[in-house]
């Protein structure tokens, strides 16, 4: 098994090119089945997310070629309606193919997705909500399997602003008869970017960011060439590197309107900023200041997949910082690796106190899902001697070549195998 080893305690300097963003790219990879033709993405991150719903898509007969960052999918051949249950085991966004595939063949069955474990995420919602849109449900020996053969438009209230579930439902209406007006969906970026490219197909989606998501069905989409959006925490994980290691960063094609909630909290702690028409400097505060209260909400609030970055960030400040944690209840694990390191850290329940303290020393720590493992990595960045991170799998899952990434910018950091 991979593991990072680092020696921290280095001053960063210079620039990185954002990765694509791994949450716009994998729904907009489920949503190119639905043109029974080709579709061109770009900027698509070389991550081990991508490589499995690759391996999906072409589990169900898709044509696909990658080449750098550009992936190029031919549903043209696509025979199958059930998801394979080894691959979904791997990843929970599979579950965006359950629309796409409702949607273009009036069936799908499938088994329940995997992912990190950070809390319960039922699909109850997702099946909701197709059932609204006309489809039948029907369950044996742990295969769901969902039919829609007249899907029709329908006014669709979701009692949580869930991005899955406003993902499948756009994906399964596209095609449907009738106009579907999603009302309380999610509003981050990456529903506009899906938004935007199937436009790009032909659909006739608008709404996207505001309070209501309207789709009006079409009888067919066409081939298209798209460019997936840069990724906001890949690069709100850098800037909360930059800051935990008083370093100065530039981060290429970053955009402050995409991340606004982790902007202002990170001006709280005393990183500095400027702002140009191609990216963001990042330069991090001579002492970090505690931020008195951090909550995750849904966007544009606080993203949960960025609280662990800020929790390692927050373990150098100067007092006692406060996050509260509403989304994902088991997202604190990565907490008891930082104490290796000589954090002060505190869970109860859903809220964490952080005491800062004057430095971190080295660790053997383990990364138990994406987003807690990259805290890891930006703690021993910033720590005194030598850390080994385990089980680093988690992290390849959502970073693109991070080593690679981090040692540009002088960080002596490898992997070994």
């Amino acid at each position: 098994m991979d593991s990072f080893v680092i020696e921290g305690g280095r001053k960063l300097d210079g620039d990185i090119n954002l990765q694509g963003c791994k949450n716009a790219a994998l729904p907009i990879l489920a949503a190119s089945i639905l043109n029974k033709s080709e579709s061109i993405i770009h900027n698509v991150p070389g991550i081990e997310d991508v490589g499995i719903m690759i391996k999906l898509l072409k589990d169900l007969g898709c044509k696909v070629i990658k080449e750098g960052n550009t992936i190029s999918v031919n549903s043209k051949d696509l025979n199958k309606t059930s998801l394979n249950e080894g691959l979904l085991r791997k990843m929970r966004s599979s579950i965006m193919l359950m629309g796409a595939v409702l949607s273009l063949n009036k069936e799908c069955s499938f088994s329940m997705p995997g992912g990190c474990d950070i809390g319960l995420r039922p699909i109850d919602m997702h099946i909701k909500a197709l059932k609204e849109l006309g489809c039948e449900m029907s369950e044996e020996n742990g295969i769901i399997t969902l039919r829609g053969d007249n899907l029709k438009g329908k006014n669709i209230q979701l009692d949580f602003p869930s991005v899955g579930v406003t993902e499948n439902v756009m994906l399964a209406s596209v095609l449907a008869e009738g106009v579907t007006a999603i009302g309380n969906p999610a509003k981050e970026p990456e529903i506009i970017d899906l938004q935007n490219f199937l436009n790009s197909m032909g659909a006739r989606v608008y709404g996207a960011g505001t309070n209501t998501v309207y789709i009006e069905g079409v009888k067919e989409l066409k081939s298209c060439e798209y460019t997936v959006m840069s990724d906001r925490i890949a690069c709100g994980t850098f800037m909360c590197l930059a800051n935990m290691t008083g370093s100065s960063i530039y981060l290429k094609d970053a955009k402050v309107d995409t991340m606004k909630a982790v902007y202002y909290k990170l001006m709280e702690s005393g990183a500095r900023f400027k702002i140009y028409s191609d990216g963001i400097l990042i330069k991090g505060a001579d002492k970090i200041k505690a931020i008195d209260s951090l909550i995750t909400l849904p966007y544009p609030g606080f993203p949960t997949d960025m609280q662990s970055q800020f929790g390692a960030m927050l373990s150098l400040a100067e007092g006692v910082s406060i996050i509260n944690e509403t989304i994902f209840e088991n997202r604190f694990k990565y907490t008891c690796e930082l104490t290796r390191m000589g954090a002060n850290m505190n869970v109860n329940g859903t809220t964490l106190v952080i005491n800062g303290v004057e430095s971190l020393g080295g660790a053997n720590m383990y990364a138990e899902d994406l987003r807690g493992g990259a805290s890891l990595v930006i703690a021993a960045l910033a720590a005194e001697g030598k850390s080994n991170i385990y089980d680093i799998y988690h992290i390849d899952r959502g970073y693109e070549n991070l080593e690679k990434t981090l040692r540009g910018l002088g960080a002596k950091i490898d992997r070994n195998q």
